[in-house]
């Protein structure tokens, strides 16, 4: 039985359960809601760059125990968005943007390469993947995900499932290598209601140019698609940036 990519993303976060599992589900929430937030206020630049994030001080200001806040730490550390310190301790990683440009660059070439690679005589995209992808689409189209930093997890899948659907293994496995030094960068992409329409629309428009034979045009949207996201994640981060050096001049102060 096909289920969308949307629902089996949520069915494995999962909302708290009700009966014999409901504490456990409101558990889960909890550290869920403790992550998500506490990653939002970081992407935000709402602390300043060395700025110990203490367990205590951020459970309260969050308001739940330390035990969610100690889990949204160490996801967060995983994530490559906070530092450790030597004691143990956690600080919000700076942004680097040096070798981001080139990062992405990489990126729209190995995706290009995939939409058009049957325009050089390699075999032509898989069909029924490209029929998932654009059911997969439709649905999230219809119940998009709040603007918190993870439709990061569906927009990589988008371009990863694109790329397999034309062939090419390796250059899935290249891919997902540079999906993942650049996710946390590309975090800053996904915190607006706005920038997720916009992105599931030239999602789906890119789907149907491949599913059409367009394979042109599906790589000028790409290209389109893929410069607007730099804009955003540049103009973005560089904000956070500028938030954190206030931040610290003003506890300095």
């Amino acid at each position: 039985m096909y289920t969308p990519l949307h629902a089996r993303v949520h069915t494995a976060k999962g909302p708290a359960s009700s009966g014999p599992g409901g504490a456990s589900g409101a558990a889960r929430s909890r550290r869920e809601r403790a992550y998500l937030h506490l990653r939002t206020m970081v992407l935000n630049g709402d602390f300043p760059f060395g700025h110990r994030l203490g367990e205590e001080a951020v459970a309260e200001a969050l308001g739940v125990s330390r035990t969610p806040v100690r889990e949204a730490l160490l996801r967060l550390h995983a994530d490559r968005l906070l530092h450790r310190y030597d004691d143990g301790g956690f600080y919000v990683a700076e942004p680097d943007l040096l070798d981001i440009r080139d990062l992405y660059e990489l990126r729209l070439s190995l995706e290009l390469h995939g939409i058009t690679r049957a325009n050089f005589g390699a075999a032509p995209h898989d069909p029924e993947a490209l029929r998932r992808i654009r059911e997969d689409w439709l649905e999230i189209q219809r119940r998009p995900p709040e603007p918190d930093g993870s439709f990061i997890e569906l927009d990589e899948a988008f371009h990863v499932a694109l790329c397999r659907a034309s062939g090419n293994v390796a250059m899935v496995e290249t891919l997902e290598g540079v999906n993942a030094r650049i996710r946390h960068i590309r975090m800053y992409d996904f915190l607006s209601a706005e920038r997720i329409e916009i992105s599931i629309v030239e999602h789906l428009a890119i789907t149907d140019a491949v599913i059409g034979g367009e394979l042109d045009r599906a790589a000028r949207l790409m290209r389109d698609h893929i410069g607007a996201s730099l804009e955003v994640v540049e103009d973005k981060a560089a904000t956070a940036i500028a938030r954190m050096i206030r931040g610290r001049s003003r506890r300095r102060d």
